[in-house]
C-alpha cells in the first residue's frame, strides 16, 4: 500500500504524532460515570438510569470528536504506511481480545455441560448437596428449584439469522472488491445491503427473545442454561449492533468521497470486525442451538 499524501502533494510524515488531546481523559470520565450509574442502578437508586444515560451520551460525544479528529488526519494526508501498519496491528489485537472474550463464555458452556453437570450428579453430591439432581443438559437444578422451561432450537429463527449473517458477509466482500476497483456507487450499494441485513438480524433476535421469554419461560435465571444462552447470544447481538454501526459510519464516509482504491483501512477494519462477528455466530449456532 502506497503512503498517503497531503492535499498539497507533500509526502506524509515518517510517523505522524498527533498533538496532546483531552479525548482519553474525557472518555475515562464518561466510562466512570456509566459504571457508577450501573452500580447504583442494580441497587435500585432512583436517579441511576439517568446517570448511566448521561455517561453514555458523554461517551458518544467524546467518541464523535475523537474519531472525527482521526478521520481529518487521514483525509489530510498525515497517515503514512507506518501509521497504517499501526492501525492494522491495533485492530488485529482488538479482535484478538474479542476472541478471548467469547472463548471465555464458550469455555463456560463446555465446562458446565461436560464437567460440572456429571460431577454434581454423582452419588456423593446427590446425597450431600444436590438431591434428585439429574445429569442432563439443560437441567432444573437441585430438586427442581429452577422453574420449568423449554430450550430454543435451531428452527427457524436462528437458522434465518444464520442465513442473514452469511449473506451479509458475502455482500460486504462484494463491497470490498468494489472499493478496491474504485467503484464508489457499487461499494455504497453493497455496503448498505450489509448494514440492512445486520439490523434485520438484530430485529429477528429481539423477536426470538420475546418468544423465549413469553412462550418458553426461558429467562436469565433459568439455571446455567438460561444464563449462558442470554450471555452468549446477547453479547453477540451487541457486537452485531456495534459492527453495523461501524459499517454505517463507513457508508457515510464513502458517500462523502472518503477512501481510495489504495487507502481504505477504515473500511477494511470494520470489515474485519464484521467477519469476526459472522464466525462467532456460526459457533453459537452450532453449540448453543444444535448441540
Amino acid at each position: 500500500m502506497s503512503a498517503s499524501h497531503s492535499a498539497t502533494g507533500n509526502k506524509a510524515p515518517y510517523y505522524y504524532v498527533p498533538a496532546d488531546s483531552a479525548h482519553p481523559v474525557r472518555a475515562s470520565v464518561a466510562l466512570l460515570i456509566v459504571l457508577i450509574g450501573a452500580a447504583l442502578w442494580v441497587n435500585s437508586i432512583s436517579f441511576a438510569p439517568w446517570l448511566v444515560g448521561a455517561g453514555l451520551l458523554m461517551l458518544f460525544v467524546v467518541l464523535w470528536g475523537w474519531f472525527g479528529d482521526a478521520i481529518r488526519e487521514s483525509e489530510g494526508g498525515l497517515n503514512s504506511q507506518r501509521v497504517d501498519h499501526s492501525y492494522r496491528w491495533s485492530m488485529a489485537w482488538f479482535i484478538f481480545s474479542e476472541v478471548m472474550f467469547f472463548a471465555a463464555f464458550f469455555g463456560s458452556l463446555w465446562y458446565t455441560r461436560e464437567i460440572t453437570t456429571p460431577w454434581l450428579a454423582n452419588i456423593d453430591h446427590q446425597n450431600m448437596l444436590w438431591p434428585n439432581f439429574s445429569a442432563t443438559w439443560p437441567n432444573m437444578g437441585p430438586a427442581g428449584v429452577v422453574e420449568a422451561f423449554q430450550t430454543v432450537g435451531p428452527f427457524w429463527l436462528p437458522t434465518i439469522n444464520t442465513a442473514l449473517l452469511l449473506t451479509s458477509g458475502l455482500t460486504l466482500t462484494i463491497a470490498h472488491h468494489a472499493i478496491r476497483a474504485n467503484h464508489r456507487g457499487k461499494t455504497a450499494f453493497w455496503l448498505a445491503a450489509t448494514i440492512i441485513l445486520g439490523f434485520i438480524f438484530v430485529g429477528v433476535q429481539a423477536y426470538e427473545y420475546m418468544h423465549a421469554y413469553a412462550d418458553l419461560n426461558l429467562r436469565f435465571d433459568s439455571g446455567a442454561y438460561g444464563s449462558l444462552f442470554y450471555m452468549l447470544t446477547g453479547f453477540h447481538g451487541f457486537h452485531v449492533i456495534l459492527g453495523a454501526t461501524m459499517l454505517l459510519v463507513i457508508f457515510f464516509r464513502v458517500m462523502k468521497g472518503h477512501f481510495t482504491a489504495d487507502q481504505h483501512f477504515g473500511f477494511e477494519g470494520a470489515a474485519w470486525y464484521w467477519h469476526f462477528v459472522d464466525v462467532v455466530w456460526l459457533g453459537l449456532y452450532l453449540f448453543v442451538y444444535w448441540f
